[in-house]
């Protein structure tokens, strides 16, 4: 499948992003520019079912690691550096273990790869199905229809970014949500993928020091399969440091990625 992508261009190993459940390749867009101010080449993309990209079956973290190493391959013959934050964490792992050749830094914000028990997503995806959309005629309406379910502003402000414009008045999801529900065992899971060796290349890991997502399983499972992993928790932070905690987030992603890859 042909992803979309936005791509700032520039000189060097480019940076591919990936988000999380339901994100999209634009709420990277100011650590982006940050980093292409340097000349550096990023490209922010969206996973499949997300975003501007198309909806597909299957939602699979090896389907998901294939469509961006068709991307990789477009944009050159040498290795890029991969982040990958959440449900783009484990796809960027999965890449990682099973294309080494493609991948020259690893950065995995927030996720280890290990399976989740928690319904949060759950919760959420079934608060967007049960949303109305025949009320909805402004953004507003839909936040405040989806407020009880989901009483968090930010959070919900996160959801809302998938609705769009039908082009006729109304609204849609950008999104499958029923797909996306179906899937979600899969996506809150994690299997390692058989007959692969460790990860030989540097390794980051940036969690937030509030989230539980990196736990000592999370650490172990971690270090087992990629060995030279550093771990910075980032105070303050919870599973979105790279909004949380913006600045010590910015500089330590830049100071591990202007060290050689060896």
């Amino acid at each position: 499948m042909e992803l979309a992508s936005n791509a700032l261009p520039g000189e060097g190993r480019p940076l591919v992003v990936l988000h999380g459940l339901l994100g999209s390749g634009r709420n990277w867009l100011g650590p982006a520019r940050r980093l292409n101010e340097s000349g550096r080449p990023v490209v922010l993309v969206d996973l499949r079912s997300h975003g501007q990209s198309p909806w597909a079956k299957p939602m699979s973290y090896d389907a998901m690691a294939d469509d961006v190493a068709r991307l990789i391959a477009g944009l050159g013959d040498g290795a890029v550096d991969l982040l990958g934050h959440s449900m783009g964490g484990k796809v960027a792992m999965n890449l990682a273990l099973r294309r080494p050749d493609r991948v020259a830094r690893l950065v995995l914000v927030d996720i280890a790869p290990i399976a989740y028990r928690h319904r949060s997503f759950t919760d959420y995806l079934l608060a967007m199905r049960a949303l109305d959309l025949a009320q909805v005629q402004r953004r507003g309406d839909a936040d405040r229809l989806m407020e009880p379910a989901v009483p968090d502003l930010a959070m919900r402000s996160f959801l809302l970014q998938n609705l769009e414009s039908d082009g006729g008045g109304g609204f849609r999801w950008r999104v499958d949500v029923d797909l996306l529900l179906a899937a979600l065992p899969d996506l809150i899971g994690w299997t390692d993928p058989p007959s692969t060796p460790p990860f030989p290349g540097p390794t980051l890991q940036l969690r937030g020091a509030l989230s539980p997502y990196v736990d000592e399983a999370g650490e172990a499972a971690l270090r087992r399969l990629f060995p030279r992993v550093e771990i910075e928790s980032l105070p303050e932070a919870g599973h979105w440091p790279h909004v949380e905690a913006a600045e010590p987030f910015f500089a330590a992603l830049q100071a591990f990625l202007t060290r050689p890859a060896t």
